[in-house]
Protein backbone atom coordinates (compact mmCIF):
# COMPACT_ATOMS: atom_id res chain seq x y z
CA UNK A 1 0.00 0.00 0.00
CA UNK A 2 1.72 3.20 -1.17
CA UNK A 3 1.23 6.25 0.98
CA UNK A 4 2.91 9.57 1.62
CA UNK A 5 4.67 9.60 4.98
CA UNK A 6 4.30 12.57 7.30
CA UNK A 7 7.32 13.93 9.11
CA UNK A 8 7.31 13.39 12.86
CA UNK A 9 9.87 13.28 15.63
CA UNK A 10 10.17 10.61 18.29
CA UNK A 11 10.56 11.62 21.95
CA UNK A 12 14.27 10.74 21.98
CA UNK A 13 14.80 12.60 18.69
CA UNK A 14 13.19 15.77 20.08
CA UNK A 15 15.28 15.68 23.24
CA UNK A 16 18.49 15.23 21.27
CA UNK A 17 17.39 17.94 18.84
CA UNK A 18 16.75 20.41 21.67
CA UNK A 19 20.18 19.81 23.19
CA UNK A 20 22.14 19.95 19.93
CA UNK A 21 20.43 23.05 18.58
CA UNK A 22 20.76 24.82 21.96
CA UNK A 23 24.52 24.43 21.72
CA UNK A 24 24.64 25.37 18.04
CA UNK A 25 22.56 28.56 18.41
CA UNK A 26 24.63 29.72 21.40
CA UNK A 27 27.83 29.23 19.38
CA UNK A 28 26.18 31.12 16.50
CA UNK A 29 25.24 33.93 18.89
CA UNK A 30 28.82 34.18 20.16
CA UNK A 31 30.06 34.33 16.58
CA UNK A 32 27.62 37.18 15.84
CA UNK A 33 28.86 39.07 18.90
CA UNK A 34 32.43 38.49 17.80
CA UNK A 35 31.76 39.87 14.32
CA UNK A 36 29.64 42.91 15.14
CA UNK A 37 30.42 43.98 18.72
CA UNK A 38 34.13 43.14 19.11
CA UNK A 39 33.27 40.49 21.68
CA UNK A 40 36.53 39.02 23.00
CA UNK A 41 35.60 37.06 26.13
CA UNK A 42 34.88 33.81 24.27
CA UNK A 43 35.76 33.85 20.60
CA UNK A 44 34.91 31.02 18.23
CA UNK A 45 38.30 29.53 17.32
CA UNK A 46 40.29 26.30 17.58
CA UNK A 47 42.23 27.70 20.53
CA UNK A 48 39.00 27.93 22.54
CA UNK A 49 37.84 24.38 21.85
CA UNK A 50 38.03 23.38 25.55
CA UNK A 51 36.27 26.54 26.72
CA UNK A 52 33.45 26.07 24.18
CA UNK A 53 33.11 22.41 25.15
CA UNK A 54 32.82 23.35 28.83
CA UNK A 55 30.10 25.87 27.94
CA UNK A 56 28.22 23.19 26.00
CA UNK A 57 28.45 20.80 28.97
CA UNK A 58 27.23 23.47 31.41
CA UNK A 59 24.26 24.34 29.20
CA UNK A 60 23.32 20.67 28.86
CA UNK A 61 23.68 19.85 32.57
CA UNK A 62 22.00 22.96 33.97
CA UNK A 63 19.39 22.83 31.22
CA UNK A 64 18.49 19.36 32.44
CA UNK A 65 18.36 20.52 36.06
CA UNK A 66 16.13 23.48 35.21
CA UNK A 67 13.99 21.33 32.92
CA UNK A 68 14.34 23.08 29.56
CA UNK A 69 14.49 19.58 28.04
CA UNK A 70 11.25 18.47 29.65
CA UNK A 71 9.02 18.09 26.58
CA UNK A 72 5.84 18.98 28.45
CA UNK A 73 7.34 22.26 29.66
CA UNK A 74 9.26 22.90 26.45
CA UNK A 75 5.92 23.25 24.65
CA UNK A 76 4.92 26.23 26.86
CA UNK A 77 6.71 29.45 25.98
CA UNK A 78 6.26 31.24 29.34
CA UNK A 79 7.54 28.29 31.37
CA UNK A 80 10.36 27.76 28.88
CA UNK A 81 11.51 31.39 29.15
CA UNK A 82 11.70 31.21 32.94
CA UNK A 83 13.71 28.00 32.82
CA UNK A 84 16.03 29.40 30.13
CA UNK A 85 16.82 32.42 32.33
CA UNK A 86 17.60 30.13 35.27
CA UNK A 87 19.75 27.92 33.06
CA UNK A 88 21.65 30.86 31.57
CA UNK A 89 22.19 32.49 34.97
CA UNK A 90 23.63 29.34 36.54
CA UNK A 91 25.68 28.51 33.45
CA UNK A 92 27.31 31.96 33.35
CA UNK A 93 27.96 31.90 37.11
CA UNK A 94 29.71 28.52 37.01
CA UNK A 95 31.50 29.49 33.79
CA UNK A 96 32.98 32.56 35.45
CA UNK A 97 34.01 30.52 38.51
CA UNK A 98 36.04 27.96 36.55
CA UNK A 99 38.81 30.10 34.98
CA UNK A 100 41.14 27.11 34.69
CA UNK A 101 38.92 25.64 31.97
CA UNK A 102 37.31 28.87 30.79
CA UNK A 103 38.63 32.33 29.78
CA UNK A 104 39.65 34.76 32.52
CA UNK A 105 37.32 37.63 33.29
CA UNK A 106 37.41 40.33 30.61
CA UNK A 107 38.59 43.86 31.43
CA UNK A 108 35.28 45.21 30.13
CA UNK A 109 32.68 43.70 32.46
CA UNK A 110 29.96 44.66 29.95
CA UNK A 111 31.07 41.67 27.87
CA UNK A 112 29.77 39.39 30.62
CA UNK A 113 26.32 40.99 30.18
CA UNK A 114 26.55 40.38 26.44
CA UNK A 115 27.55 36.78 27.14
CA UNK A 116 24.58 36.26 29.47
CA UNK A 117 22.03 37.92 27.18
CA UNK A 118 23.14 36.15 24.01
CA UNK A 119 22.64 32.74 25.66
CA UNK A 120 19.11 33.67 26.72
CA UNK A 121 18.23 35.30 23.40
CA UNK A 122 19.48 32.57 21.10
CA UNK A 123 18.00 29.67 23.08
CA UNK A 124 14.69 31.50 23.46
CA UNK A 125 14.46 32.23 19.71
CA UNK A 126 15.17 28.59 18.95
CA UNK A 127 12.54 27.44 21.46
CA UNK A 128 9.99 29.79 19.91
CA UNK A 129 10.71 28.16 16.55
CA UNK A 130 10.46 24.70 18.15
CA UNK A 131 7.01 25.45 19.61
CA UNK A 132 5.79 27.12 16.41
CA UNK A 133 6.91 24.38 14.07
CA UNK A 134 8.18 21.10 15.51
CA UNK A 135 5.60 20.94 18.34
CA UNK A 136 2.83 21.94 15.93
CA UNK A 137 0.09 19.48 14.91
CA UNK A 138 1.67 19.03 11.49
CA UNK A 139 4.45 17.03 13.17
CA UNK A 140 2.21 14.86 15.36
CA UNK A 141 2.64 11.14 15.06
CA UNK A 142 -0.83 9.92 14.07
CA UNK A 143 -1.68 6.57 15.58
CA UNK A 144 -4.56 4.12 15.15
CA UNK A 145 -5.37 1.97 18.17
CA UNK A 146 -6.50 -1.64 17.86
CA UNK A 147 -7.74 -3.16 21.10
CA UNK A 148 -10.62 -4.05 23.39
CA UNK A 149 -12.97 -1.11 23.92
CA UNK A 150 -13.21 -1.86 27.66
CA UNK A 151 -9.52 -0.88 28.07
CA UNK A 152 -9.42 2.18 25.81
CA UNK A 153 -9.53 4.91 28.47
CA UNK A 154 -6.79 3.38 30.62
CA UNK A 155 -4.65 3.02 27.52
CA UNK A 156 -4.85 6.45 25.91
CA UNK A 157 -4.72 8.62 29.05
CA UNK A 158 -1.09 7.92 30.13
CA UNK A 159 0.16 8.17 26.54
CA UNK A 160 -1.49 11.57 25.99
CA UNK A 161 -0.10 12.85 29.28
CA UNK A 162 3.42 11.68 28.47
CA UNK A 163 3.72 12.93 24.91
CA UNK A 164 1.22 15.43 23.43
CA UNK A 165 2.75 14.84 19.98
CA UNK A 166 1.70 11.18 20.07
CA UNK A 167 -1.80 11.61 18.65
CA UNK A 168 -4.22 8.67 18.79
CA UNK A 169 -6.79 9.64 16.15
CA UNK A 170 -9.17 6.74 16.70
CA UNK A 171 -9.54 3.08 17.51
CA UNK A 172 -10.84 -0.18 16.12
CA UNK A 173 -12.49 -2.56 18.53
CA UNK A 174 -10.94 -5.98 17.96
CA UNK A 175 -13.48 -7.85 20.10
CA UNK A 176 -16.12 -10.00 18.37
CA UNK A 177 -19.52 -8.33 18.06
CA UNK A 178 -21.99 -8.84 20.91
CA UNK A 179 -25.68 -8.08 21.32
CA UNK A 180 -24.95 -5.22 23.76
CA UNK A 181 -21.59 -3.77 22.69
CA UNK A 182 -19.73 -1.33 24.97
CA UNK A 183 -19.27 2.12 23.47
CA UNK A 184 -16.48 4.60 24.22
CA UNK A 185 -17.29 8.25 23.44
CA UNK A 186 -13.91 9.79 24.18
CA UNK A 187 -12.31 8.70 20.90
CA UNK A 188 -13.61 8.10 17.40
CA UNK A 189 -14.34 4.44 16.65
CA UNK A 190 -13.85 2.96 13.19
CA UNK A 191 -15.24 -0.26 11.80
CA UNK A 192 -12.77 -3.14 11.33
CA UNK A 193 -13.37 -3.22 7.56
CA UNK A 194 -12.27 0.44 7.37
CA UNK A 195 -8.70 -0.27 8.50
CA UNK A 196 -6.96 0.18 5.14
CA UNK A 197 -9.00 3.25 4.17
CA UNK A 198 -8.46 4.94 7.54
CA UNK A 199 -4.68 4.58 7.23
CA UNK A 200 -4.75 6.39 3.89
CA UNK A 201 -7.36 8.99 4.83
CA UNK A 202 -5.94 9.95 8.25
CA UNK A 203 -2.29 9.54 7.20
CA UNK A 204 -1.67 7.08 10.02
CA UNK A 205 2.00 6.59 10.88
CA UNK A 206 1.66 3.69 13.28
CA UNK A 207 -0.80 1.06 14.49
CA UNK A 208 -0.83 0.38 18.21
CA UNK A 209 -2.12 -3.05 19.23
CA UNK A 210 -3.40 -3.02 22.82
CA UNK A 211 -5.04 -6.30 23.67
CA UNK A 212 -4.95 -8.28 26.89
CA UNK A 213 -5.65 -11.43 24.91
CA UNK A 214 -4.50 -11.73 21.31
CA UNK A 215 -7.18 -14.37 20.76
CA UNK A 216 -9.80 -11.59 20.78
CA UNK A 217 -8.38 -10.12 17.56
CA UNK A 218 -10.71 -11.19 14.76
CA UNK A 219 -9.36 -13.04 11.75
CA UNK A 220 -10.15 -10.14 9.37
CA UNK A 221 -8.19 -7.63 11.47
CA UNK A 222 -5.39 -10.17 11.88
CA UNK A 223 -5.19 -10.62 8.09
CA UNK A 224 -5.06 -6.85 7.49
CA UNK A 225 -2.32 -6.42 10.12
CA UNK A 226 -0.23 -9.16 8.51
CA UNK A 227 -0.67 -7.49 5.10
CA UNK A 228 0.43 -4.14 6.49
CA UNK A 229 3.42 -5.71 8.23
CA UNK A 230 4.52 -7.35 4.99
CA UNK A 231 4.43 -3.90 3.37
CA UNK A 232 6.72 -2.43 6.03
CA UNK A 233 4.04 -0.58 7.99
CA UNK A 234 4.90 0.09 11.65
CA UNK A 235 2.82 -2.04 14.03
CA UNK A 236 3.73 -1.90 17.70
CA UNK A 237 2.57 -3.52 20.91
CA UNK A 238 1.11 -1.28 23.63
CA UNK A 239 3.38 -2.22 26.54
CA UNK A 240 6.45 -1.44 24.44
CA UNK A 241 5.16 2.04 23.56
CA UNK A 242 3.95 2.69 27.12
CA UNK A 243 7.40 1.96 28.53
CA UNK A 244 9.11 4.04 25.85
CA UNK A 245 6.95 7.13 26.34
CA UNK A 246 6.27 7.06 30.09
CA UNK A 247 9.51 5.43 31.35
CA UNK A 248 7.37 3.03 33.38
CA UNK A 249 6.67 -0.70 33.21
CA UNK A 250 2.90 -1.24 32.66
CA UNK A 251 2.47 -4.07 35.14
CA UNK A 252 -1.33 -3.81 34.97
CA UNK A 253 -1.06 -5.26 31.44
CA UNK A 254 1.34 -8.05 32.42
CA UNK A 255 -0.22 -11.49 32.71
CA UNK A 256 1.06 -15.05 32.86
CA UNK A 257 3.78 -14.23 30.35
CA UNK A 258 5.35 -11.79 32.83
CA UNK A 259 8.85 -13.08 32.06
CA UNK A 260 8.69 -11.24 28.72
CA UNK A 261 8.47 -7.89 30.50
CA UNK A 262 11.19 -8.35 33.12
CA UNK A 263 14.52 -8.92 31.39
CA UNK A 264 16.18 -7.08 34.29
CA UNK A 265 19.33 -5.05 33.71
CA UNK A 266 22.62 -6.93 33.80
CA UNK A 267 23.92 -4.15 36.04
CA UNK A 268 22.07 -5.80 38.93
CA UNK A 269 24.67 -8.62 38.81
CA UNK A 270 27.60 -6.69 37.31
CA UNK A 271 30.39 -6.78 39.89
CA UNK A 272 32.20 -3.73 38.50
CA UNK A 273 29.01 -1.65 38.38
CA UNK A 274 28.03 -2.68 41.92
CA UNK A 275 31.55 -1.92 43.20
CA UNK A 276 31.56 1.64 41.84
CA UNK A 277 27.95 2.07 42.93
CA UNK A 278 28.99 1.20 46.50
CA UNK A 279 32.03 3.53 46.34
CA UNK A 280 29.73 6.33 45.20
CA UNK A 281 27.35 5.54 48.08
CA UNK A 282 30.16 5.78 50.66
CA UNK A 283 31.74 8.97 49.28
CA UNK A 284 28.42 10.74 48.83
CA UNK A 285 27.20 9.66 52.27
CA UNK A 286 30.32 10.96 54.02
CA UNK A 287 29.90 14.30 52.22
CA UNK A 288 26.22 14.36 53.13
CA UNK A 289 26.88 13.70 56.81
CA UNK A 290 29.56 16.42 56.93
CA UNK A 291 27.05 18.84 55.42
CA UNK A 292 24.46 17.68 57.94
CA UNK A 293 26.82 18.34 60.85
CA UNK A 294 27.48 21.86 59.50
CA UNK A 295 23.79 22.80 59.50
CA UNK A 296 22.88 20.79 62.61
CA UNK A 297 22.81 23.84 64.93
CA UNK A 298 20.24 25.54 62.66
CA UNK A 299 18.12 22.38 62.54
CA UNK A 300 18.25 22.01 66.33
CA UNK A 301 17.18 25.64 66.73
CA UNK A 302 14.29 25.23 64.24
CA UNK A 303 13.22 22.02 65.96
CA UNK A 304 13.13 23.76 69.36
CA UNK A 305 11.01 26.64 68.05
CA UNK A 306 8.56 25.02 65.61
CA UNK A 307 8.87 21.26 66.00
CA UNK A 308 9.11 20.60 69.73
CA UNK A 309 10.06 17.07 70.59
CA UNK A 310 12.77 14.54 69.64
CA UNK A 311 15.05 15.57 66.79
CA UNK A 312 15.22 12.10 65.21
CA UNK A 313 12.78 9.26 64.74
CA UNK A 314 13.35 5.61 63.91
CA UNK A 315 11.03 3.40 61.91
CA UNK A 316 11.10 -0.14 60.54
CA UNK A 317 11.35 -0.43 56.77
CA UNK A 318 11.66 -3.24 54.23
CA UNK A 319 15.03 -3.49 52.51
CA UNK A 320 16.68 -5.67 49.88
CA UNK A 321 15.24 -9.19 49.64
CA UNK A 322 12.58 -8.26 52.20
CA UNK A 323 15.10 -7.78 55.05
CA UNK A 324 13.85 -5.38 57.75
CA UNK A 325 15.97 -2.51 59.04
CA UNK A 326 15.59 0.66 61.12
CA UNK A 327 15.54 3.86 59.09
CA UNK A 328 16.59 7.11 60.78
CA UNK A 329 15.22 10.52 59.74
CA UNK A 330 14.75 13.99 61.15
CA UNK A 331 11.29 14.09 62.71
CA UNK A 332 8.84 16.16 60.64
CA UNK A 333 5.53 15.15 62.24
CA UNK A 334 4.06 15.83 65.64
CA UNK A 335 5.01 13.45 68.45
CA UNK A 336 2.89 10.28 68.41
CA UNK A 337 1.56 11.16 64.94
CA UNK A 338 0.19 7.65 64.49
CA UNK A 339 -2.05 6.08 67.09
CA UNK A 340 -3.32 2.62 66.31
CA UNK A 341 -2.61 1.55 62.72
CA UNK A 342 -0.27 3.04 60.13
CA UNK A 343 -1.63 5.85 57.96
CA UNK A 344 -0.74 7.21 54.54
CA UNK A 345 0.92 10.63 54.54
CA UNK A 346 -1.24 13.07 52.58
CA UNK A 347 -0.70 16.44 50.90
CA UNK A 348 -1.12 19.18 53.53
CA UNK A 349 -1.12 16.49 56.22
CA UNK A 350 -2.12 18.11 59.52
CA UNK A 351 0.34 15.87 61.37
CA UNK A 352 3.31 17.59 59.70
CA UNK A 353 4.64 20.59 61.63
CA UNK A 354 5.59 23.84 59.90
CA UNK A 355 9.29 23.20 60.41
CA UNK A 356 8.71 19.59 59.42
CA UNK A 357 7.20 20.72 56.12
CA UNK A 358 10.34 22.77 55.44
CA UNK A 359 12.51 19.75 56.24
CA UNK A 360 10.50 17.55 53.87
CA UNK A 361 10.37 19.92 50.92
CA UNK A 362 14.06 20.77 51.20
CA UNK A 363 14.84 17.04 51.69
CA UNK A 364 16.90 17.90 54.78
CA UNK A 365 14.92 15.31 56.75
CA UNK A 366 16.65 12.64 54.64
CA UNK A 367 20.21 13.54 55.76
CA UNK A 368 20.38 11.03 58.67
CA UNK A 369 19.63 8.24 56.18
CA UNK A 370 23.23 8.56 55.00
CA UNK A 371 23.94 6.48 58.10
CA UNK A 372 21.70 3.75 56.64
CA UNK A 373 23.61 4.02 53.37
CA UNK A 374 26.99 3.65 55.10
CA UNK A 375 25.73 0.62 57.01
CA UNK A 376 24.73 -1.03 53.73
CA UNK A 377 20.98 -1.18 54.32
CA UNK A 378 20.30 1.49 51.70
CA UNK A 379 21.85 3.04 48.62
CA UNK A 380 21.83 6.61 47.34
CA UNK A 381 19.72 5.52 44.35
CA UNK A 382 16.94 2.95 44.47
CA UNK A 383 13.25 2.48 45.25
CA UNK A 384 12.13 4.21 48.43
CA UNK A 385 11.96 1.79 51.39
CA UNK A 386 8.39 1.17 52.51
CA UNK A 387 6.97 0.15 55.87
CA UNK A 388 6.13 -3.56 56.42
CA UNK A 389 2.44 -2.81 56.99
CA UNK A 390 2.06 -1.09 53.61
CA UNK A 391 4.21 -3.69 51.86
CA UNK A 392 1.90 -6.45 53.09
CA UNK A 393 -1.20 -4.50 52.06
CA UNK A 394 0.09 -3.45 48.64
CA UNK A 395 1.51 -6.90 47.83
CA UNK A 396 -2.00 -8.34 48.04
CA UNK A 397 -3.43 -5.66 45.73
CA UNK A 398 -0.68 -4.82 43.24
CA UNK A 399 0.97 -7.61 41.21
CA UNK A 400 4.77 -7.85 41.33
CA UNK A 401 4.98 -5.29 44.15
CA UNK A 402 7.66 -7.18 46.07
CA UNK A 403 9.81 -7.28 42.92
CA UNK A 404 11.06 -3.81 43.88
CA UNK A 405 12.96 -5.43 46.75
CA UNK A 406 15.49 -7.20 44.53
CA UNK A 407 17.73 -4.09 44.80
CA UNK A 408 18.64 -1.94 47.79
CA UNK A 409 16.20 0.85 48.61
CA UNK A 410 17.50 4.37 48.05
CA UNK A 411 17.44 7.97 49.22
CA UNK A 412 16.31 9.03 45.78
CA UNK A 413 15.14 7.07 42.77
CA UNK A 414 13.41 7.04 39.40
CA UNK A 415 9.96 7.13 41.01
CA UNK A 416 10.82 10.03 43.35
CA UNK A 417 12.06 12.31 40.56
CA UNK A 418 9.17 11.55 38.21
CA UNK A 419 6.12 11.58 40.46
CA UNK A 420 4.96 13.16 43.67
CA UNK A 421 4.59 11.50 47.04
CA UNK A 422 2.29 8.46 46.93
CA UNK A 423 -0.60 8.50 49.37
CA UNK A 424 -2.89 5.84 47.88
CA UNK A 425 -2.92 2.48 46.15
CA UNK A 426 -3.08 4.16 42.72
CA UNK A 427 -0.08 6.32 43.57
CA UNK A 428 1.80 3.24 44.77
CA UNK A 429 1.02 1.50 41.47
CA UNK A 430 2.51 4.43 39.54
CA UNK A 431 5.60 4.47 41.76
CA UNK A 432 6.04 0.73 41.32
CA UNK A 433 5.94 1.15 37.53
CA UNK A 434 8.80 3.65 37.78
CA UNK A 435 10.74 1.45 40.23
CA UNK A 436 10.50 -1.56 37.94
CA UNK A 437 11.64 0.58 35.00
CA UNK A 438 14.74 1.50 37.01
CA UNK A 439 15.44 -2.13 37.92
CA UNK A 440 14.93 -3.15 34.30
CA UNK A 441 17.13 -0.42 32.80
CA UNK A 442 19.57 0.19 35.66
CA UNK A 443 22.80 1.74 34.39
CA UNK A 444 25.37 4.44 35.10
CA UNK A 445 23.61 6.82 32.70
CA UNK A 446 20.23 6.31 34.37
CA UNK A 447 21.84 6.86 37.79
CA UNK A 448 23.35 10.15 36.59
CA UNK A 449 19.96 11.16 35.17
CA UNK A 450 18.35 10.51 38.56
CA UNK A 451 20.98 12.57 40.41
CA UNK A 452 20.46 15.52 38.04
CA UNK A 453 16.67 15.27 38.30
CA UNK A 454 16.96 15.09 42.09
CA UNK A 455 18.65 18.49 42.01
CA UNK A 456 15.67 19.79 40.02
CA UNK A 457 13.30 18.32 42.62
CA UNK A 458 15.14 20.07 45.45
CA UNK A 459 15.53 23.39 43.61
CA UNK A 460 11.85 23.51 42.70
CA UNK A 461 10.91 22.57 46.27
CA UNK A 462 8.85 19.53 45.27
CA UNK A 463 9.41 17.33 48.28
CA UNK A 464 6.68 16.55 50.76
Amino acid sequence: MSRKKDIHFEVSERKVLLRLVDICVVILGLYILQKFLDFEYLTISKNNFVAISVLAIYITVFGTIFEIYNLQKASKLDVTFRNIVLTASTTVLFYLLTPVLTPFLPEQRLQIIYFFLIIITMIFLWRWAYIAFISAPRFYKKVLLVGEVSNIENIIKPLNQSDPNYKIVGFINCEPETESPIKFKGLQEFEPNQLMNIIRKEKISEILVASYNSETITSDIYHDLITLLDQGFIIREYTQVFEELTYRVPIQFVGKDFYKYFPFSRSNQNTLYLFFHRVFDIVFSVMGLIFGLCILPLIIFGNMIANKGPLFYFQERVGKNGKLFQIVKLRSMIVNAETGRAKWAQINDSRITKFGMFLRRSRLDEIPQFINVLSGNMSIIGPRPERPFFVNELSRIIPFYETRHIVKPGLTGWAQVNTRYGGSVDDSLTKLQYDLYYIKHRSVFLDINIIVKTLSTILYYRGQ
